[in-house]
């Protein structure tokens, strides 16, 4: 936490990897997610890998936000073109509301990096009390994309926890 206005940070960490779901290969990227956000002084509260299948993917997402485990779900993986990416689908199936700003900033701070950034169909968004942050999958593109954003979380976070309802305030 960086100031005392801001929520602490309790996040989940879902790798979306066929191949890693299957043990065909080592899941590098939801670790390195790991490690940068315990820089942040988050909490990581549980890592899963997951298969490409949009279904199971919105499951546990819908499970992570509603059971208030965590506030931040970061997804790792299945943000590109290719036909068994759907990360951005099932997330657009479970978010209440977009945060649009956020995958703008990632995708900005990637194109300084790498042209193949404007492939990226990372999107992010808010359901109920809990940010949902997709990442692309390679360890790589997952630390830089977060680096983008890292400074904004604790923040929103905070504003994803206040309890005043609109009539309140009124």
């Amino acid at each position: 936490m960086s100031s005392t206005n801001e929520a602490v940070i309790k996040a989940v960490v879902l790798t979306i990897s066929d191949s890693a779901a299957r043990g065909e290969r080592e899941d590098l990227s939801g670790p390195a997610v790991v490690s940068e956000l315990k820089s942040l002084k988050a909490e990581v509260v549980a890592t899963e890998i997951l298969p490409d299948d949009r279904e199971e993917i919105a499951a546990r997402l819908r499970h992570y936000a509603d059971t208030g485990v965590a506030n931040l779900i970061v997804t790792t993986g299945g943000t590109g073109l290719a036909p068994r990416d759907v990360t951005p689908e099932a997330t657009r199936d479970v978010i209440e509301r977009e945060a649009p700003g956020l995958a703008e900033l990632m995708r900005a701070e990637s194109l300084k990096i790498t042209p193949l950034a404007a492939l990226s169909r990372s999107i992010c968004g808010a359901r109920g009390r809990t940010l949902i942050i997709n990442l692309p999958g390679s360890v790589r593109g997952a630390r830089e994309n977060l680096a983008a954003i890292i400074r904004t979380l604790p923040h929103a976070i905070s504003l994803l926890s206040i309890n005043t309802k609109l009539e309140d305030v009124q």
